[in-house]
C-alpha cells in the first residue's frame, strides 16, 4: 500500500472515530454535527482554493489545499454514510473504459 493509502485510510479511520467525540473539542466533530450540507459547502470552499493555488502554480499552497480538499472529501462521506469502497467499487467499474465512453453512458 502506498503511503498516501495508508495516510487516507488513517485519516478516514480518524473521522471514523470522531462521529462520537465532543464537538467543543473537535473540529471533525463539530462539522459532523453541522450535517452534509454545512460540510459540503466546506469541501465546495476548498476545492475552489485548491484550483486558485493550481491556476497560479503555487505548488506548496495546492499540496496544502490538496490536503484540505482530501480531508474535507472523506469528511463530505462520512455523514453522507458513503463508504470508500462504495467509492472504489465505482472507479473500479469504471477501470479500463474510456472516459468519454462512461460519460455517455452516465447521460443516457
Amino acid at each position: 500500500m502506498s503511503t498516501f493509502a495508508e495516510t487516507v485510510d488513517r485519516l478516514a479511520a480518524t473521522i471514523s472515530a470522531r462521529k462520537t467525540a465532543d464537538p467543543a473539542s473537535s473540529y471533525t466533530a463539530s462539522l459532523l454535527q453541522g450535517g452534509v450540507d454545512r460540510i459540503a459547502k466546506k469541501l465546495g470552499e476548498e476545492a475552489v482554493e485548491m484550483v486558485i493555488a493550481a491556476v497560479t502554480n503555487d505548488k506548496d499552497a495546492l499540496a496544502g489545499e490538496a490536503a484540505d480538499v482530501i480531508y474535507h472529501f472523506l469528511l463530505t462521506l462520512a455523514a453522507a454514510g458513503v463508504s470508500l469502497d462504495e467509492v472504489a467499487a465505482r472507479l473500479q467499474a469504471r477501470e479500463g473504459q474510456s472516459g468519454l465512453a462512461e460519460k455517455a453512458a452516465r447521460s443516457t
